[in-house]
């Protein structure tokens, strides 16, 4: 079977461990997941609802013209319906980017460390993946990035990828640094740069930007958004993406007609309206972040201090046997050695139960290895 050699030599994507696989594999009754960054109290009550009222109809096509979820969105968010559309997950949204402006061989550009989905779709399209080193304390170098690209004009660079927070850092870019950043690209027409606020509701920075109305403001600034993590729809698989008309007009050429389906746009669409969930998600993030923080301090194991739901630390060995043993206790948490990063874990806050059991089975690893 004749296959493209760039595909053979691709490192798919390595999403956290099942559950079910875990269970399996140990023969473990009950097993905590905090290694795929899932909202821990579970779906809105009110996206649950609106799907149950879907259900009845599930034998026709979604709407094709993503009409309900523009109209929604553009009202909650402040944008054009013309510079709207959404996508299955954003991952296909990271996906038909690189297929709308990059040729086979030509670049994307990004930060080591950064969400493997940018580097997998690259690939996977046949683009070159270019990457810099991150800054100390694991935060994005804006100035390698910018240095990259007006140096290097023989690598065609066509898609910068900037997420803001990353993943699995957990740093974020301030608004003075991003603004100042996308200043320097503004007369470039070659290159769009893609901001991708996965975790956006659970920053606390005070200098975090607000990057959608950067794209009224950039010609070549794109912004991804997901419902997978604070309106817990990750088994829905829905992205948003708010970009320049034109980028939105390609887009809407290129994906598939029924990309979004019915029930994931009526779950969005309520669970955006569940203020009372919304909040709820945040403060259990933000408390589950603050004991992390303590109980790792008091490990003496360094951490980054996240504006994601997660945290990166620092086992102080290799991560690896630390994750192996976790798992024998029922607890999964996500080693990110594929990040270039061995000795490191990434913890998702669960509840609060969840996350004590997580800090006692590591405690009790540690001493082991």
């Amino acid at each position: 079977m004749k296959v493209s050699q760039v595909l053979r030599d691709m490192t798919p994507y390595k999403p956290g461990k099942p559950i079910s696989e875990t269970q399996r594999e140990f023969g473990l009754d009950r097993v905590i997941k905090l290694a795929s960054n899932e909202n821990p109290l579970g779906p809105s009550p009110m996206a649950v609802k609106a799907i149950e009222s879907q259900l009845k109809n599930l034998h026709l096509y979604p709407d094709p013209t993503q009409y309900d979820l523009i109209e929604t969105f553009s009202s909650i968010w402040k944008v054009s319906k013309k510079r709207l559309s959404f996508g299955n997950g954003s991952d296909e949204l990271i996906d038909l980017l690189v297929r709308i402006f990059c040729e086979p061989g030509e670049g994307v550009l990004t930060t080591q460390s950064a969400f493997a989905a940018y580097e997998v779709s690259a690939q996977a399209n046949r683009a070159k993946v270019h990457q810099v080193p991150l800054l100390p304390g694991f935060k994005t170098d804006l100035e390698a990035l910018s240095d990259f690209y007006f140096s290097r004009p023989e690598k065609q660079i066509r898609l910068i990828f900037l997420a803001n927070p990353n993943n699995p850092t957990g740093t974020y870019i301030n608004d003075i640094s991003l603004k100042s950043f996308l200043k320097k690209f503004e007369k470039e027409e070659n290159v769009m740069i893609v901001i991708d606020e996965a975790y956006t509701e659970f920053v606390r920075a005070k200098d975090y930007p607000e990057a959608m109305k950067l794209v009224e403001s950039f010609q070549n600034v794109i912004v991804l958004r997901t419902f997978s993590k604070i309106l817990g729809l990750a088994g829905l698989r829905l992205g948003a993406m708010v970009a320049p008309e034109e980028v939105i007009e390609i887009f809407n050429r290129v994906r598939k007609p029924f990309n979004i389906n019915s029930l994931a746009a009526v779950a969005a669409i309520a669970a955006a309206q569940d203020q009372a969930f919304i909040k709820a998600s945040q403060q259990v993030t933000w408390k589950g972040l603050d004991y992390f923080y303590k109980e790792l301090q008091e490990l003496g194991l360094p951490y980054v201090e996240s504006q994601g739901n997660f945290v990166l630390f620092d086992t102080l060995r290799d991560a690896q046997k630390v994750f192996q043993a976790l798992l024998k206790k029922g607890i999964i948490m996500r080693p990110v050695g594929n990040y270039g990063l061995p000795n490191h874990l990434r913890l998702s806050v669960g509840l609060p139960e969840e996350n004590e059991l997580a800090i006692k089975a590591l405690k009790e690893c540690l001493k082991e290895i």
